[in-house]
């Protein structure tokens, strides 16, 4: 193949992911749309129908899904942010499993598991109507180079490798439905003093600045949690 020809050849393949981009991306941003809403300090859900609270104000980053066929069910993802100039301070990822085969069994979700328990500081279950949710709140690394933060990274969005403090909530809906809800906030935006030592964190040797950051997250967290609505 001369010069000239690989050259069309990179030209057409490099139109035709273009095209696909543009057609394909506003596909995605209308899904999102139709199914999740964002207003102020409120995250509304119309499938399954639920509205949450925000601690601070968010927008919408990125919105994905993905076919799993083997468990009859797909999973769409919205990650959610605040930033302050380009760096990620806070963050929401909401993943919601739908059951696709109406044959299947009702959706089950697994319990939570704490990344260290010596960074856990709570964990349990509390009730509204008919849906029992799972919780915990811990210590975690917020890691750039993961892959499920690429999509918001690529876009411009800077994640900090820093330690946060994350509260997780899980709930299955009428079976049809299983809901987790991943919030965390970078330990520095708590004010410049709070160490950046792991072994500070440590649930049994908790105290000073570190104790009131977890605190006020902890307030905070469990108010979101207590102000869900179906």
């Amino acid at each position: 193949m001369n010069f000239w020809a690989f050259l069309w050849q990179f030209m057409k393949k490099t139109l035709i992911v273009f095209i696909w981009l543009i057609l394909i991306l506003p596909l995605l941003v209308l899904g999102a749309e139709k199914d999740l809403e964002v207003k102020g300090k409120r995250l509304i859900s119309k499938k399954p129908p639920f509205s949450l609270p925000l601690p601070s104000e968010f927008r919408l980053a990125h919105f994905t899904t993905v076919e799993n066929p083997a468990e009859n069910s797909l999973t769409r993802t919205s990650i959610l942010i605040r930033e302050k100039g380009k760096q990620v301070e806070e963050m929401l990822i909401l993943q919601i499993a739908d059951k696709t085969n109406p044959q299947a069994g009702p959706m089950i979700a697994p319990p939570l598991r704490p990344y260290a328990e010596k960074r856990l500081y709570g964990k349990g279950r509390v009730k509204k109507k008919e849906t029992e949710i799972e919780y915990l709140i811990q210590l975690m690394a917020w890691n750039p180079e993961a892959p499920s933060l690429q999509p918001i990274v690529k876009k411009g969005s800077v994640v900090p490798a820093h330690w946060a403090l994350q509260g997780q909530m899980l709930f299955p809906f009428e079976g049809e439905h299983a809901v987790f809800i991943r919030y965390s906030k970078d330990v520095r935006s708590f004010g410049l003093k709070v160490s950046d030592k792991g072994d500070d964190w440590n649930k049994d040797s908790l105290s000073g600045i570190e104790k009131k950051a977890y605190e006020t997250f902890e307030k905070a967290f469990m108010e979101m949690m207590d102000s869900l609505r179906f």
